[in-house]
Formats: C-alpha cells, sequence, structure tokens
C-alpha cells in the first residue's frame, strides 16, 4: 500500500465512516492524520473540505474527504489550486480516478456507502497508481489552467 501521509476528513455525516476507515490505515501501517477528530453535528463541509484540500496540495500528500454524499466535499475541494478531487462509488471509479486523473484526494458518501464497499474503494485507490502517457498531458492542461 501507499507509504505517503493520508490527510482525513469528515463531517457530521460522514465522521461515522471516516471512524471505520481508519481501520483500513491501521492494518496497512499507513500514516494518516485527522483533521477531524471528534464529532460535532454542526461541522459543515466546505470548512472540513477546504482545511484538508489545502494540507494535501501544500504538502503533496493524499486525502480522503467524507460527507454525507462526497459530493459537497469533491465540489469544495476542487476550488483549491493543486487538488483533483474524485468521487468515488465503487472500485472501478476509485482505480480510474487514480490511474486516469492522478485523483489525489478520494471523496465518499457517509450516508450512500456502506463500511465494506468504502473500505474495498479505499484500498484499491491507495494502491493504485497514476499511468501517465496521455492522461499526463491531461492533468497537465488542468494544471495550466490553474496557473492562468
Amino acid at each position: 500500500m501507499a507509504a505517503q501521509k493520508v490527510i482525513l476528513g469528515a463531517d457530521h455525516a460522514g465522521f461515522e465512516l471516516k471512524e471505520k476507515l481508519k481501520s483500513v490505515f491501521k492494518e496497512n501501517e499507513i500514516v494518516f492524520d485527522d483533521l477531524s477528530l471528534v464529532f460535532d453535528e454542526k461541522d459543515d463541509y466546505p470548512d472540513v473540505a477546504f482545511k484538508v484540500a489545502k494540507r494535501v496540495a501544500r504538502e503533496k500528500n493524499l486525502g480522503v474527504l467524507i460527507c454525507g454524499t462526497g459530493i459537497g466535499m469533491c465540489m469544495t475541494a476542487n476550488k483549491v489550486k493543486g487538488v483533483r478531487a474524485a468521487l468515488a462509488y465503487d472500485e472501478n471509479t476509485a482505480r480510474l480516478s487514480r490511474q486516469h486523473n492522478d485523483a489525489n484526494i478520494l471523496c465518499l458518501g457517509g450516508r450512500t456507502t456502506d463500511e465494506k464497499l468504502a473500505k474495498r474503494i479505499l484500498k484499491v485507490w491507495l494502491n493504485t497508481r497514476f499511468l501517465e502517457g496521455r492522461h499526463l498531458t491531461r492533468v497537465e492542461k488542468i494544471r495550466a489552467f490553474e496557473n492562468e
């Protein structure tokens, strides 16, 4: 599995799933930094997403964000320069987000993804590498736009 540090974050709707996913990191000896240590029903996904996304972009780490559907986290995280957040809903979308898009943040839905599936998605995502080749040209177009 990936040796890179992973930055975790969840709002109130994703907190429970985030806690369950920690076992994947521990079992595979992956270093992680949880920025949402305490459940707070007032946590808003933009606040958490920006905090995690800024760290991922600045430190060149990977990240995992979880809200009710994963959509809000994904939309917000992608506002941060250098972030390529992807909402994955199965193992194939997780794999493709890494292979083709070099996604550096995985977004999941705490209310839409059960624990077993979320763990499989996370494992696939962490174990998949960017293919580069023709995909690198596309990612470079995203980077160029960010720098305009």
